[in-house]
This record gives C-alpha cells, structure tokens and sequence, in this order.
C-alpha cells in the first residue's frame, strides 16, 4: 500500500509540474501576442495587397497644393503657364477655402437650374443667382412669349460636358469672372394659346451648346456668384 501511495503522489506531483509549465508557457505566449499587437496592430476582414510602403508615402489628395508645384485644382481645367490659370491663383489666393472643382460642380447645377426657369418663365425663383442685365434680359423674352401667347414645355436630360474656358480676376477690386462651357441635352416644345405644338418635338433630344459668364467678388461675405453673361 506505502509503494501504491507513494507511485500515486510521484504521478500527482508530475502531473502538476506539467500543468505549472503549461501555465507559463501560455502565460509568455500572451505576452508575445499582445506585444506584436502593440508593433503591427491588429487586422479583421479581408486585405487586398499591401501597397508600396514609398507609394503610400507620396500619395497626396488631388486637390492638395504641393509646395513649390502646380495646383492641380488649376491645372486639372486650363494650362499652368495660360492667363486664366493666373487669374484662378489670385481667386485662390483671395479666398483660400475656393475650389475649382467645386466650382464647376456648382455651376452644372446652377446651369440646369437657371435654364429650365427661364424655359419655364418662372424667373423669380433665380433671380438672385442673375445679375440685373441678364435678369432684365430673360424677362424680356419671358414677357414677349406671353404677350404672343406661347409657352414652353422642357424636360432636362443632363448636362453632356463643362468645360473652363476663361478666367479674368482684378487683385484691386477682388472681382472674379469665369467663363464656362456648357453642352447638355434636352427635349423642347412651344405651344400655342390653344396648347397645339407649333415648334419642337416632345420625344426629340436636342442638344444644346452655351458659353456662360459668372462673376463674384472673391472674399465676399456671399458665397453665390452670379450669371453676368451668355453665349454660344
């Protein structure tokens, strides 16, 4: 019996030994874990390849100034060394927080707006986005479509292309103006005072081209430039 007790105690006091070495172990392992995790982070879900670390390096928004480089917010719409990019560079300057891009995002919106109220005859609804000439204009023909009697029905597709083509900014006054290209798509009709159709057609898309001028002064507490001109 004092040799089974014995042989029982000496597995006991091995087996505990064993447990005490897991122990540790895994006590270290922990360690390691979470020391990696402190170097490399931590990563969940899926990863595509791991970019070049000098790519990620030199990798800047596209509208960022690089020091000592072009603008791209410039140069992305007319060329660095033209009058209209000198001209952008004093608006920039004039207002750090204006964008180009953002600009001419802005003015495809404003374009459709302004252009299916004047087709509409609803001018009120825009005229703080005309000057008074344009306005005055706009109303002129607006007023000579009711006095014959006709009215317009547009539906806007969408504007097909937006181009900058010019740019003009006096540092003296901070007056801004931009010349701005637009080609979109439409369908039109006139109808007359018995609602006939007399020109257009209601399922022929037609495009039209307009160059349009919008002006504002650069710092201004009114962020909104106005329509001051239009062409073809």
């Amino acid at each position: 019996q004092d040799r089974t007790f014995l042989f029982l105690m000496g597995q006991q006091i091995t087996m505990n030994m064993q447990f005490i070495q897991l122990l540790a172990l895994a006590g270290i392992a922990i360690y390691l874990i979470l020391k990696l995790r402190g170097v490399l982070g931590t990563r969940e879900g899926h990863e595509g390849p791991r970019a070049d670390s000098a790519a990620r390096a030199d990798y800047r928004p596209k509208l960022e100034v690089i020091e000592g480089g072009p603008d791209q917010d410039i140069t992305d719409h007319v060329a660095e060394d033209s009058d209209a990019a000198s001209a952008l560079l004093g608006m920039k300057q004039a207002e750090s927080s204006y964008s180009v891009t953002e600009f001419l995002h802005g003015s495809k919106s404003a374009y459709e707006m302004i252009l299916m109220a004047f087709e509409n005859g609803d001018l009120d609804s825009v005229k703080a986005f005309l000057n008074e000439d344009v306005y005055d204009a706009f109303a002129s023909v607006v007023e000579a479509r009711k006095a014959q009697g006709l009215s317009i029905e547009a539906e806007f597709i969408g504007v097909r292309d937006t181009g900058l083509i010019g740019a003009t900014f006096d540092p003296k006054t901070n007056a801004a103006e931009i010349d701005v290209r637009f080609i979109c798509e439409l369908t039109s009709v006139v109808r007359n005072v018995d609602g006939d159709i007399i020109e257009g057609n209601e399922t022929e898309v037609k495009r039209q081209r307009d160059v349009w001028t919008f002006g504002r002064t650069m710092g201004a507490d009114d962020p909104n430039w106005q329509l001051i001109a239009t062409g073809e």
